[in-house]
Order: structure tokens, then sequence, then C-alpha cells
């Protein structure tokens, strides 16, 4: 069974967390929430969740991919966490999946030269803060290698059954997308 770490940190957006968590783990990938500094994580619209572990607990070695939902200041609160940092560049140094939606395209990995010379796409109004290196498109969902990138709420499901796919395949995707009734 495939293990993906999504990351939460205070002022998180909600769609772009719960959204993937309840995907992924309806397409068979185990999930685990991890909390930047905590374990109860308040996303930005008031919504608490329970992380299952902090991020300073886990190792990057025992994971197939990173999820990053967005929201602010979640993103920020992501970009300023040590161990987050060092978790997302060994997952990507590692060739696994990193995905990321909204402002953390931006925020979270475009400091960290991920998107370097990939295509990408982030929340509208967020441009500016992408490095000159990343090629921007306003797709609902970017996939570029192992990197998947997503706009914003109005995207979640997009974003998670692309990430989905990319870790199980089109037929799972497509199986979880008909039992949701889910028409893209």
């Amino acid at each position: 069974m495939k293990k993906v770490v999504i990351l939460l940190a205070e002022g998180f957006e909600e769609v772009e967390a719960v959204t993937p968590i309840d995907i992924l783990r309806r397409g068979g990938i185990e999930v685990v929430i991890a909390g930047v500094g905590d374990t109860k994580i308040t996303g930005s619209h008031g919504i608490i969740i329970e992380c299952d572990t902090t991020i300073d607990q886990i190792d990057a070695d025992n994971y197939d991919g990173v999820v990053i939902p967005g929201g602010m200041p979640g993103a920020t609160n992501i970009s300023k966490s040590e161990d987050a940092n060092k978790f997302i560049k060994s997952i990507y140094q590692n060739k696994k999946l990193v995905a990321a939606i909204c402002a953390s395209p931006a925020i979270v990995l475009s400091p960290l030269h991920i998107l370097d010379g990939k295509k990408s796409t982030g929340y509208p109004g967020f441009e500016n803060k992408f490095s000159e290196f990343v090629e921007l498109k306003t797709d609902k969902v970017i996939v570029d290698g192992n990197i998947i990138t997503s706009r914003g709420p109005g995207t979640a499901a997009d974003f998670s059954f692309a990430v989905l796919k990319y870790l199980e395949g089109k037929e799972t995707a497509e199986t979880v997308a008909r039992s949701m009734l889910f028409i893209s």
C-alpha cells in the first residue's frame, strides 16, 4: 500500500486538505496527516483537524509522496518550518510525488527551487511569488513529472484525482471518481 503525508499548518485551507485525504483513502492510499508544530491544527475557516503525528516525527524514506494544501497563513506557516522544508526536499530529491495546491506552489515549493524548469499553476494573485524559472499556466491542474500543482479550493477534487491517478493509475482514479459521481 502506498503512503502519502498531508502537511497541515495553522491556517490551512480545509477543502484542499480534506478532499485529498478522503479521495486518496477511497483509492487505497494510506494517508498520514502530519501537523506542523502540533497535532491539533485549525484551518483558515475555523475547522480543527486532529493530525496523526507531527512533521518532526516522520521520515520521508517511509512515504511515496507529500500533499501540501494551501490557505493563508497555512502555506506561509509550512514554508517557515525547517522540518517541513527538509521533508519536502527529501521527497522531491528521491523522485517521489510532490503535490501542492493554491498558495503552496508559490509560497512553499518555489522558494525550495522544486518548480524551477517545471510547468506549474497556483492561486491567482500569487504569480509574483514564483521564481522566474517556473513556467506558469492557468490550467486547473498541472502534472509535470513527479510534481502536481493546482489552483485552489474549487479545483481540489480535480487535484486529488490527479494525485490518485499518479499513485495508483487511471483505472483506480476513474473507479473512485465514478463511485463519487465526479464529473470533470
